[in-house]
């Protein structure tokens, strides 16, 4: 099992998303394609990247005179476990009320989507119990 934690906030985000794109870069590298254009100094970038390894996200080699960095958790695993982070947070610790206010919301926006939730959640069902 491996051991991370996941990025605390968008920039964090960004700088993994932007290595999962790329494969590798250096820290000059993220910074011109992510800090510069919105302004961040230098050290924000390089701050960044250090709390992203230090979380077990990203890895650090060296070429050269410089160290690069990749990811090291795959992006899937992550969008999964982000997506649950938030779900559990917006549900609270009685989910039943949210979830059947958020059914309502759907059905009263988009009825269509309420039966695509219908259909996905029979196959999460069928999945989870081997039928």
């Amino acid at each position: 099992m491996v051991d991370f934690r996941l990025p605390a906030d968008d920039l964090e985000y960004a700088v993994l998303a932007l290595l999962w794109e790329l494969g590798t870069a250096s820290i000059r590298n993220l910074h011109e394609r992510l800090g510069v254009p919105v302004g961040n100094a230098y050290t924000t970038t390089a701050k960044v990247v250090d709390r992203l390894r230090d979380k077990g996200l990203i890895a650090r080699r060296r070429e050269g005179n410089t160290f690069v960095y990749s990811p090291t958790i795959d992006q899937h695993r992550i969008e999964r476990d982000r997506a649950r982070q938030l779900v559990s947070r917006f549900l609270g610790p009685n989910p039943h009320a949210a979830v059947a206010a958020l059914v309502e919301a759907v059905g009263d926006i988009d009825p269509q989507l309420l039966e695509e939730l219908e259909r996905a959640t029979r196959r999460k069902r069928k999945s989870k119990h081997g039928t």
